[in-house]
């Protein structure tokens, strides 16, 4: 028997229990459950429906609970972060690097199929055709320190001299319908986001411009976790992907081939970058 909970505040939570042996046990003898925060690249309801499955089968599987968490915007997520709630958490590769310096969160897991790559968007057929034509244009993005999406491509932009006025507008699914409907010239996501969207949008946009790939974003932990939960998550999650019967499942949640991830070769590399210049505070 699984146990649910299901609250509206500030985002979407829902709990997920293995109640062992069929046994109950009371409310306040309940083992608390691990918190899981998804960065809210989609609408919320949009990644609460791709996550919930999975932590429901990693429930099943693990004789844990999991409390998913969605919350309404990047900087919410990202202040979650900061004060160090989320016991595991999807973040960007960004978010990684100053939560691993700020918090010591462990990177946990990451997709091996696809490498990240920023993407700007334009209208199909419209007036944008190069990088130059971008200059003095807004552009939307999910949130200012949305890594590949925003952060990543403001800086390469910077670098070519392509001078912007910001959009920000919470999601990726936003951006693209921004550019869709002509309110800006461009604006920033990721492949993977992209290719989720429906055909009647995508089919009316292009890509402009692709940044170097990177890692993907991982599923990082909180140091407070045990050992031994970390290893429990880590293998369970990853023989769950194997499965042909949850191939669909994990490729929802961007992670069809999870491995191990390491934040010495697949992060580390990105703090020579500088993006804390381009990086926004609190901002929204």
């Amino acid at each position: 028997m699984y146990k649910f909970l299901l609250s509206f505040h500030f985002g979407l939570y829902l709990i997920f229990g293995l109640l062992a042996s069929g046994l109950t046990m009371a409310a306040d003898e309940a083992a608390k459950p691990y918190s899981v925060y998804i960065v809210p690249q989609l609408t919320p309801v949009a990644t609460h429906k791709a996550w919930a499955p999975v932590l429901e089968k990693l429930a099943a599987a693990t004789g844990l609970e999991f409390e998913l968490n969605v919350e309404p915007s990047i900087p919410a997520f990202e202040q979650a972060i900061a004060s160090g709630t989320p016991d595991f958490a999807y973040m960007n590769p960004y978010h990684i690097i100053v939560a691993k310096r700020d918090k010591g969160y462990i990177p946990l897991l990451r997709d091996s199929k696809n490498m990240l790559e920023g993407i700007l968007v334009v209208k199909k057929g419209g007036e944008i055709k190069s990088l130059e034509d971008l200059k003095g244009k807004t552009l939307s993005f999910p949130a200012p320190n949305a890594f590949a999406a925003s952060l990543f491509m403001r800086a390469l932009l910077a670098q070519q001299n392509i001078t912007i006025t910001t959009n920000y507008v919470k999601t990726h699914s936003n951006v693209y319908r921004s550019v869709l409907l002509g309110d800006v010239a461009a604006g920033g996501g990721i492949n993977n986001t992209f290719q989720r969207e429906p055909k009647d949008v995508s089919d009316q946009l292009q890509v402009l411009y692709v940044t170097p790939k990177t890692a993907p974003h991982p599923l990082a932990v909180n140091p407070r976790i045990p050992e031994a939960v970390r290893i429990k998550v880590l293998e369970t999650f990853i023989q769950l992907a194997t499965d042909p019967a949850n191939a669909a499942l994990f490729d929802a949640i961007q992670m069809p081939i999870p491995v191990p991830a390491d934040y010495a070769r697949d992060y580390h590399s990105l703090e020579a970058l500088g993006l804390e210049k381009f990086a926004v505070i609190g901002g929204d």
